[in-house]
């Protein structure tokens, strides 16, 4: 468990450094991800992003683990 929070704690880190260069990708704004707009509403719900970082995330964690 240790390990866990260790690895989870150090890509979070990675990430809050490197989000001015992970900004300009395109995740988040892809075909697929639900954005409803109304005057002083705006709903987005990014389901295609949220599939595509949870195949990412599974394949890392079945590499990793052998």
């Amino acid at each position: 468990m240790r390990r866990v929070l260790i690895v989870l704690g150090v890509l979070l880190l990675l990430i809050g450094l490197g989000w001015p260069w992970l900004s300009r990708l395109p995740i988040g704004r892809l075909p697929g991800d639900i954005v409803i707009q109304r005057p002083g509403f705006r709903f987005y719900f990014p389901i295609t992003t949220l599939i595509i970082i949870s195949l990412v995330i599974t394949l890392l964690l079945r590499i990793f683990r052998r």
